[in-house]
């Protein structure tokens, strides 16, 4: 499996000298240059499968030369005690339940599996590394999690100070040992921006060991597409995905899943106010801003960084982009309503974020049964000649799905603040949520300077 740059694709490298560099020399996101066709292995999996088997399989053809099968399957069991689940909201919509994991986000499936990777390389080269992680919120706590007390390995987490619920700063402030969390007077666009200013400064390269665990690791992506390709053979048949999005590494694992084969009848992308990338799908601009705050606050991100990777999929051809991916966007105000509805209709509590993917959901939905009954016209049948071709981003091309699987990314007790100022009550904190919540916070307080984030990097490890 060959790796490019979305800058230069005459750069490329190793899945393991892209997970330890994070980024490219040149800035770009690393990205598979030629998809694999995996669609043989897909077609093998049932309902029945375990996620591990999903997952180990996938591996073994995508890093079987620089892993073996069988190191596949120990990094997968490593990083896999915990699974999916695909759960029944209505009669038209799922719910893939991502956060069965250590910090009950969906990203610990990314990071897990990167830690497990990361770790066994390490092993083998005898080398360190320090990995430097922004979070606007579930990313921190699930690197902490994933990457704790993990062997030549130390962390760096810049979170966005008072930007991030109560109970994920307890999650992420209170790992300590090799995990040191940085509290940034600012937004997470801050973050993010002096997180990439580090990665492409000469002396800071040259001096320290520096990787990442954002979405911008390849490490972290990949394995997110597993869960794709799980829920759609646990579906039976193409499906529509509807994906809560922020940084929009999660929805770009999916299209990943379907350039391999995985059968899809396409995505939605939903966004909260902080909607860049819906506004390209409807202009071909694309115009990143200043974040804004919202109730869904992992996804408050103006300017989302695999949106890059995301338009190197595609070739830059928006129209491609857009006969795969819906724009769809969620205000605070329906996205209290939608927790109030799904708890008073179902008694099921969902965190924000899923809740704006599954109003996202049912707009969608309304719109499919408009065009059905010939009261409106859905945004995929805007131009004929749309429904003569297979999508050039691969997988099925099929648009008539009439289910959607959103994915629910947050356990909602992780924001059961949010939860009882829509419902009147709070859902009960699993256990290891609560015990997060037992511990002292420790972080060191940083301006949104690089420099300041250079001065503590050189003074710990320079």
């Amino acid at each position: 499996m060959r790796l490019t740059s979305t800058r230069d694709e005459s750069i490329s490298a190793s899945f393991e000298e892209a997970i330890l560099s994070g980024l490219a020399p040149d800035g770009g996101l690393y990205k598979i240059d030629s998809p694999p066709d995996l669609s043989a292995i897909i077609s093998r999996f049932r309902p029945e499968t375990s996620f591990v088997s999903v997952a180990s399989e996938l591996t073994a053809a995508l890093l079987g030369d620089e892993l073996g099968a069988g190191g596949a399957r120990e990094v997968c069991e490593a990083a896999y005690r915990f699974a999916p689940a695909l759960a029944r909201l209505d009669g038209e919509i799922d719910l893939l339940e991502l956060f069965h994991g250590p910090s009950c986000a969906f990203k610990d499936f990314g990071a897990s599996f990167l830690a497990s990777a990361m770790e066994r390389f390490l092993a083998r080269s005898g080398r360190r590394t320090i990995i430097l992680t922004a979070t606007s919120g579930d990313t921190g706590s699930a690197v902490a999690q994933a990457f704790h007390r993990r062997d030549a390995i130390e962390v760096v987490i810049l979170y966005p100070s008072g930007r991030v619920s109560p109970l994920q700063e307890q999650q992420l402030t209170t790992v300590g040992d090799n995990v040191h969390a940085l509290e940034v007077d600012g937004a997470f666009d801050d973050c993010q921006r002096m997180a990439k200013e580090a990665f492409l400064d000469p002396e800071l390269r040259r001096r320290l060991p520096l990787t990442s665990a954002n979405s911008i690791n390849i490490g972290r992506l990949l394995p997110q597409a597993f869960y794709y390709v799980y829920a759609g053979v646990a579906a039976g048949g193409p499906v529509t995905f509807c994906v809560p999005s922020g940084n929009f590494g999660n929805l770009t694992a999916g299209v990943m899943a379907r350039r391999w084969g995985m059968e899809c009848a396409g995505f939605i992308a939903a966004t909260n106010i902080n909607d860049v990338v819906p506004k390209y799908l409807e202009s071909a601009v694309f115009a990143p801003r200043s974040s804004l705050r919202t109730y869904s606050n992992a996804m408050d991100v103006g300017n989302p960084s695999n949106f890059e990777r995301l338009l190197a999929i595609f070739s830059g051809d928006h129209d491609r982009m857009a006969r795969t991916i819906s724009g769809a966007v969620v205000g605070d105000e329906e996205t209290m309503e939608e927790i109030r509805f799904t708890w008073e209709t179902t008694r099921r509590f969902i965190c924000p974020h899923t809740a704006v993917g599954v109003r996202a959901a049912r707009r969608f939905l309304e719109r499919k049964r408009g065009s059905a009954a010939g009261g409106g016209e859905h945004p995929e049948r805007r131009r004929p000649e749309q429904e003569k071709r297979r999508s050039e981003a691969g997988g099925s091309g099929r648009s008539d799905a009439r289910r959607v699987v959103c994915l629910a990314t947050a356990h909602p007790a992780k924001f059961g603040e949010v939860i009882e100022e829509a419902v009147g009550e709070r859902p009960e904190l699993p256990g290891r949520l609560a015990e997060a919540m037992k511990r002292s916070k420790s972080a060191t307080r940083i301006d949104a300077r690089t420099a300041a984030l250079r001065e503590f990097l050189l003074d710990r490890w320079g």
